[in-house]
């Protein structure tokens, strides 16, 4: 009877422990699985995690935009799968009704959403560095900087005065812990993919290389925002290339002056020494003016062809050009146009 009593008593206390080992263990699975994320609106929230941050540094932030309902079950769980030891930087996408499991998975296996980096309009390499840092975790600073070295660039296959024809506005993909030397290395890989066999052979057979035609189109972009002029005006200036004259290109000497608030081009400023002043020198200056949209580009390699070799504003004022095959016909048309610009004053 002795033997029996102790065999009951350690099957009650096995099953004791047991009862209270799942107990816990369905608290825990319960803290794990349990809704515990609320985001404002019931919308998306965006959570950046710096390079280098602490585990404590994204709780702060959780905890600071009230996103985390039960603090006490998320530090558990997190504390569970050791989130604290291994901390993956970048944006990750929080969606209400999350539970404290799929959030602390989404951190430490590094499951970010990658950013949509857009950028054009751009005058220069330093604007553009600000305009991506906004976007991404790289500062403007940085980019800069790998920019103005010169292994970099060498490297790349660039110099200062072309490293603008490497950037092609349009909208791309990043994770947001993208450093300076990630986003300049996927400029050049889509560089590389949009100057294909096709495009070459176009540039080729207007006797420019890529970077010139970039150069270029940079030109087109400072005379005109009408997409469906900007082939007529690419037109004009290689046919200057072609005949051999100055291109005598007004935005160029903007650039060589670097007063890019000038409204009007002085004989004064023609008398600049830099080799942007395309009223001295020939041919296309060093590199681009700007970094060129698209569409200018492609108005380059589908350039116009046809015998105008001036042009000047539309005396309507629309922003369009009128084109002209004699200095005199041009010197007719700009009397229009200047002879409107007094009436309206």
């Amino acid at each position: 009877m002795k033997k029996k009593t102790i065999i009951i008593l350690v099957i009650v206390i096995v099953i004791a422990i047991l009862a209270v080992l799942a107990f816990f263990g369905l608290r825990f699975y319960g803290m794990m699985m349990r809704s515990n994320v609320t985001t404002p609106g019931g919308t998306e929230f965006s959570l950046y995690v710096p390079t280098g941050a602490s585990f404590e540094q994204i709780k702060d932030s959780l905890y600071t935009h009230e996103i985390i309902v039960n603090k006490k079950s998320f530090e558990a769980v997190a504390a569970s799968k050791k989130c604290s030891q291994n901390i993956h930087p970048g944006r990750y996408i929080l969606k209400n009704g999350m539970s404290n499991k799929q959030l602390c998975n989404m951190l430490r296996g590094g499951l970010q959403t990658p950013v949509k980096v857009t950028f054009n309009n751009m005058r220069d390499v330093a604007m553009l560095a600000g305009r991506v840092s906004e976007q991404i975790e790289a500062d403007s600073l940085s980019i800069v900087s790998y920019l103005n070295d010169s292994g970099h660039l060498a490297e790349l296959g660039f110099t200062r005065e072309t490293i603008p024809a490497m950037f092609l506005p349009n909208t791309y993909e990043f994770y947001w812990n993208t450093d300076a030397a990630q986003f300049v290395s996927k400029m050049k890989k889509e560089y590389d993919k949009y100057w294909n066999a096709d495009r070459c052979d176009k540039a080729k057979t207007l006797g420019l290389t890529p970077i010139q035609v970039s150069t270029l189109a940079s030109i087109v972009d400072k005379e005109t925002n009408k997409t469906n002029e900007m082939s007529r005006i690419a037109g004009v200036y290689m046919n200057r290339l072609k005949s051999g004259w100055l291109l005598q290109a007004d935005p160029t000497l903007v650039f060589a002056v670097g007063d890019f608030g000038l409204k009007r081009v002085l004989n004064v400023h023609k008398e600049v020494e830099s080799p942007y002043n395309t009223y001295k020198y020939p041919g296309l200056p060093p590199g681009p003016i700007c970094i060129p949209s698209l569409a200018s580009i492609n108005a380059v390699l589908n350039t116009e062809k046809h015998n105008y070799y001036y042009f000047c504003a539309k005396d309507d004022l629309s922003g369009y050009h009128v084109f002209a095959k004699t200095l005199s016909e041009h010197n007719r048309n700009a009397e229009k146009y200047h002879r409107k610009i007094k009436e309206i004053r």
